[in-house]
C-alpha cells in the first residue's frame, strides 16, 4: 500500500509538471547562479520567490516566469502555487525551468540597475515568511551534539563523556513538534508563554526532504533531500506540574508551544550547500552575546544516520523537516547575559545562523495574561506549583 501511494505522489507530481511543456533545453541543465528559495508576503499574499544576489534580491517566480514566456523561444511552463508543490515538483523537472528562469534574468540584466522590474525587490522591501507553509511534520533529534550531551561538564569531562558516547551511540532520539502554530517566520515574535519563565534558545539545522522515502538507508539519504535551512527549537525547561504522570518530562509541554518552531529565512537546495557534515557553522546571539556555535563535526549521529532511522519508523514526504539537534550552551552550559538569566527574557532579540544559508532573528515576547474564565485545567505559571 505504501509503494504504491509512492508511485502515484510520484507520477503525479511528474505528469503535472510537464503538462504542456516542451522538452527541458540543455542550456538549463546548469543554473548560472546558486539560489535559494522562500516564501514571501508579496502585496499580503504568499509568494514562492527566488533569493538571488547574496542574498540581497527577492524575485516572484510566477511572474518572472509568465514574463519569460513573452519570449518566443521559451516554452510555457506552469509554476507551482506553494513551497509544498515547489518542492514537490522540484526533481521532476521544475529545477531546470529554474534554472532557465535565473540564467534568462541574468543575460537580461534583470537583477540590478535601470532594468529590473517591478517583480524583483530588495529583501528589505518584503515581509520573509516561514518558507514552509507548513510542514506535515517536524521531527527533531534531541541530544545529538556531545556539547549539548555533557553541558556544565568541565574540558576533562567533556572529553571522557566524548569518548564513552562514541563508543555506545546506540540510535538516535527523535520527537516530534507541531507545526501550524509553531512554525514562524524570520521576524516574528517568539511568544513565552504566561507563566512560564524558563524559555531556552536551540539553533538547529532543518533538513528538508524532496521525495517521499520509507527504510531510506545512511547510503542514500542525500537523494531524498530538497534543502536546508535555519531552525530553532524553543524549549520551555519549566517542566510538567505535580499530579498525573510522572514528574518533569513532559515533552508536549517542553516542546509543543505556539511560536516554538521558528524556521528559514529561506531554503538552499542542497546542490547549491554541498556536504553539511562538511561545513556545517550553526551559531546563536541573544542580545549580542553568542551563546551557541558548533560545526557538525560535534554531531553524535550524522545527517545520514538521522534519515536512516526516522524513516525507518515513519515515511517522510515532501515539505516534511527533520531538524538534526543543537550543540552546548544551553542547560547547565548557558552563557550569562547582562540579564542576568541564562533563559530568555522579555524584550531580548535572539538571532539564529547558519554558515552558508542565513540568520533568523525574533524578539521574545512575554505574553502578559489568559481569559479569567478557564476551569482551572490549563498548564499553570511555575510559580503556583514550584512552592507547593
Amino acid at each position: 500500500m505504501i509503494r504504491k501511494s509512492l508511485f502515484t505522489l510520484t507520477l503525479v507530481a511528474a505528469v503535472s509538471f510537464f503538462t504542456g511543456a516542451d522538452k527541458v533545453s540543455a542550456q538549463a541543465m546548469e543554473s548560472a547562479e546558486p539560489f535559494k528559495v522562500g516564501t514571501f508576503a508579496i502585496d499580503d499574499i504568499p509568494t514562492v520567490g527566488l533569493v538571488m544576489r547574496d542574498d540581497q534580491v527577492i524575485v516572484e517566480l510566477e511572474r518572472a516566469n509568465r514574463a519569460m514566456e513573452l519570449v518566443p523561444r521559451y516554452s510555457k511552463m506552469e509554476m507551482p502555487g506553494d513551497m509544498l508543490g515547489f518542492i514537490e515538483q522540484y526533481e521532476y523537472g521544475l529545477k531546470y525551468r529554474v534554472y532557465e528562469i535565473v540564467n534568462w534574468l541574468i543575460d537580461e540584466n534583470a537583477l540590478s540597475g535601470p532594468n529590473r522590474p517591478d517583480w524583483v525587490h530588495p529583501v528589505d522591501n518584503v515581509d520573509i515568511m516561514a518558507p514552509i507553509q507548513y510542514p506535515s511534520k517536524i521531527m527533531n533529534a534531541a541530544v545529538n551534539f556531545y556539547t549539548h550531551a555533557c553541558e556544565g561538564c568541565t574540558p576533562e569531562e567533556l572529553q571522557a563523556r566524548t569518548r564513552e558516547r562514541q563508543m555506545n551511540r546506540g540510535v538516535p532520539y527523535l520527537f516530534l513538534k507541531p507545526t501550524r502554530g509553531a512554525v514562524i517566520g524570520d521576524g516574528d515574535d517568539i511568544i513565552m508563554p504566561y507563566g512560564r519563565d524558563e524559555i531556552e534558545y536551540e539553533v538547529e539545522m532543518a533538513i528538508v526532504f524532496g521525495k517521499p522515502g520509507k527504510y531510506v538507508s545512511a547510503r542514500n539519504a542525500y537523494d531524498y533531500v530538497f534543502g536546508y535551512m535555519v531552525a530553532m527549537d524553543v524549549s520551555d525547561r519549566g517542566g510538567r506540574p505535580p499530579g498525573g504522570y510522572g514528574g518533569r518530562s513532559d515533552w508536549f509541554v517542553g516542546k509543543g508551544h505556539d511560536t516554538f518552531a521558528p524556521h528559514g529565512p529561506w531554503i538552499v537546495p542542497k546542490e547549491f550547500f554541498g556536504d553539511p557534515m562538511q561545513r556545517l557553522h550553526q551559531t546563536t546571539v541573544v542580545d549580542g552575546v553568542t551563546v551557541q556555535s558548533a560545526r557538525a563535526g560535534d554531531m553524535i549521529h550524522n545527517i545520514p544516520e538521522l534519515i536512516e532511522y526516522a524513516t525507518s519508523l515513519i515515511t517522510v514526504f515532501p515539505g516534511d523537516v527533520l531538524q538534526s539537534g543543537t550543540s552546548g550552551g544551553t542547560g547547565a552550559g548557558r552563557v550569562e547575559r547582562a540579564t542576568g538569566s541564562g533563559y530568555l527574557v522579555d524584550g531580548e532579540t535572539i538571532s539564529a545562523s547558519i554558515e552558508g544559508i542565513g540568520t533568523l532573528t525574533h524578539r521574545v515576547v512575554r505574553e502578559r495574561s489568559i481569559p479569567d474564565d478557564l476551569s482551572g485545567a490549563q498548564l499553570p505559571p511555575t510559580s503556583t506549583y514550584r512552592n507547593q
